[in-house]
């Protein structure tokens, strides 16, 4: 069985249904206003019935005819009606467009700002994890110990501490200007009692270069016994 509604139509947008619907309102005026008799044809004469009567053919062809211009008015209303229709279409999708756009930025500048905060946080919570060693003989060793253990240098908090009393007896500023290397003019230095050259090449990245900076001295020592020794812990005499 073929179905009653008109094809197509069920397809139409609400723009086109509202602009269809003004026309054919307007259709319904125009051809109202063409069958209404015009002049003195419509109205009873004196004496007559009561009765109005019917309109002749010459009178609506001439209605027709003449209400021309109320035709065009009309179809100029229904044009200005559907123009009017079309504009309010298009501004309300512009203004979807433009709330969408917003939401967007909104939500990227949202992102950002969590993002922001996010690592705000995070180097925070690493501030307050980062340990504060002493600066004292204890804290120089644990600090050591700690960037070793990052860079693959063994190494025990006994094995440095006892050799550390030997060399320097715990002083940062010891330096030996008796012994072979002193007497070729590279005397040894620090804690650990480093030469220039032992301590230039055996340095590790991140500390000081400063060959009398504790942390940095006992490193590069036991950078430098490992390569020689295995660890810092198979040294018992000088090396």
């Amino acid at each position: 069985m073929f179905s009653s509604r008109t094809p197509g139509l069920s397809r139409l947008n609400k723009t086109q249904k509202a602009s269809m619907a003004g026309v054919a309102a307007a259709g319904v005026a125009a051809v109202t206003f063409s069958l209404v008799p015009g002049g003195n044809g419509g109205t009873a004469e004196a004496g007559s019935s009561s009765q109005s009567k019917p309109a002749t053919a010459s009178q609506v062809a001439w209605n027709t005819t003449t209400n021309g211009s109320q035709a065009a008015a009309v179809h100029a209303i229904i044009a200005k009606q559907h123009t009017t229709v079309v504009s309010k279409a298009d501004a309300s999708a512009k203004t979807k467009i433009e709330a969408k756009t917003k939401a967007e930025e909104k939500a990227k500048e949202k992102a950002k700002a969590e993002e922001k905060r996010s690592a705000k946080t995070a180097a925070s919570r690493s501030a307050i994890r980062k340990p504060v060693y002493p600066n004292n003989l204890d804290g120089w060793i644990r600090e050591s110990l700690s960037i070793m253990k990052k860079h693959g240098i063994p190494g025990s908090y006994d094995g440095i501490h006892r050799n550390i009393i030997r060399e320097s007896s715990g002083n940062p500023k010891a330096i030996n200007l008796w012994d072979i290397n002193a007497q070729n003019g590279i005397p040894s230095k620090g804690l650990l009692q480093v030469i220039p050259p032992t301590f230039k090449a055996y340095h590790v990245k991140g500390t000081s270069t400063d060959i009398y900076n504790p942390v940095a001295n006992i490193v590069a020592a036991c950078n430098y016994a490992a390569d020689k020794y295995g660890s810092m812990d198979n040294v018992n005499s000088a090396y």
